[in-house]
């Protein structure tokens, strides 16, 4: 099967424990819960990517919620960053409904490929950088495979510095200096993408205005329109 090499790596992406500290944070959480989901039984292991195959887009973001991804097996899917996000992706064509609630809730991406710096939830949504290091192969593996991809959507600064760093592990860029992160800044990389820069949809940035709907839809209608040059 043409996909056999993602179905693959996602295995060994959930059977992952390279990171001794978010193996345990994320097994902590998972027994001890959020009292809203007290009666859930959480996923509690690395977080695979999510999508399709074929996507021209990829949206590459930090790590897993703990109460979210962590719990539901899926990115953004269960928390306020996936309520924020997959009603605009809806909206703008890449996502079969507006809603992430569950992986069995029957969505589906279409054009568009979901995965993270890190795997793992990380306490405080701060991986460390062995951490990220050692998320990297899987990263790697992951860019390499989706072989259509023409836009990069980094969902915050670390999202960004880490397709860079790709950039750098393959040898086809010297030095980050020239890119700057800032919402909306769009760069054409060494490998023929573009990477375009958004705030991260967390609660942090949502709620306090940094980051508005209309920004976020701005972004993916962008990336809509480059994917079609």
């Amino acid at each position: 099967m043409p996909n056999d090499w993602l179905i693959q790596l996602n295995r060994e992406v959930i059977a992952c424990t390279r990171c001794a500290r978010l193996l345990a944070y994320r097994e902590m959480v998972a027994r001890e819960k959020r009292r809203a989901y007290r009666d859930c039984e959480y996923w509690g292991k690395p977080v695979p990517g999510f999508g399709d195959p074929n996507a021209r887009i990829l949206v590459l973001g930090l790590a897993p919620g703990a109460h979210g991804s962590n719990r539901t097996g899926r990115p953004f899917t269960g928390d306020a960053s996936g309520r924020f996000m997959y009603p605009i992706l809806y909206e703008a064509g890449f996502s079969s409904q507006p809603n992430a609630t569950a992986c069995n809730d029957g969505l589906q991406l279409k054009d568009l490929y979901i995965t993270a710096a890190v795997r793992c939830a990380p306490p405080d949504n701060k991986p460390l950088p062995q951490e990220l290091a050692n998320c990297a192969a899987y990263l790697d593996r992951e860019i390499c495979g989706l072989s259509k991809v023409k836009i990069v959507i980094a969902l915050g600064k670390i999202g960004f510095d880490a397709y860079l760093s790709f950039l750098k592990r393959r040898g086809l860029l010297k030095s980050r200096k020239d890119y700057i992160f800032r919402h909306g800044a769009a760069y054409e990389t060494p490998d023929g993408k573009t990477l375009l820069a958004s705030y991260h949809p967390s609660n942090q940035n949502t709620q306090t205005g940094k980051l508005t709907r209309e920004m976020f839809a701005g972004i993916f209608k962008e990336a809509a329109r480059l994917a079609d040059r």
